[in-house]
């Protein structure tokens, strides 16, 4: 899984997080949860400010 699967990392966060309101997570935290996630194999570098938006609003999108 790479940073561009949005939706596959919002499912997982969903499963693996499922008390952590998406709304109210900065996005360090919410890099370091993706980066925990297993099966995603991607740098940290490659990610910027739009992907973790993507990410936050597919997890919140999930969620209701």
């Amino acid at each position: 899984m790479k940073w561009t699967d949005t939706l596959a990392i919002a499912e997982q966060l969903l499963d693996a997080y499922p008390d952590t309101d998406p709304a109210r997570i900065n996005f360090v935290d919410l890099m370091d949860k993706v980066m925990a996630l297993p099966g995603f194999d991607d740098e940290r570098a490659r990610c910027g400010e739009r992907i973790l938006e993507a990410i936050q609003q597919a997890w919140l999108d999930e969620r209701d």
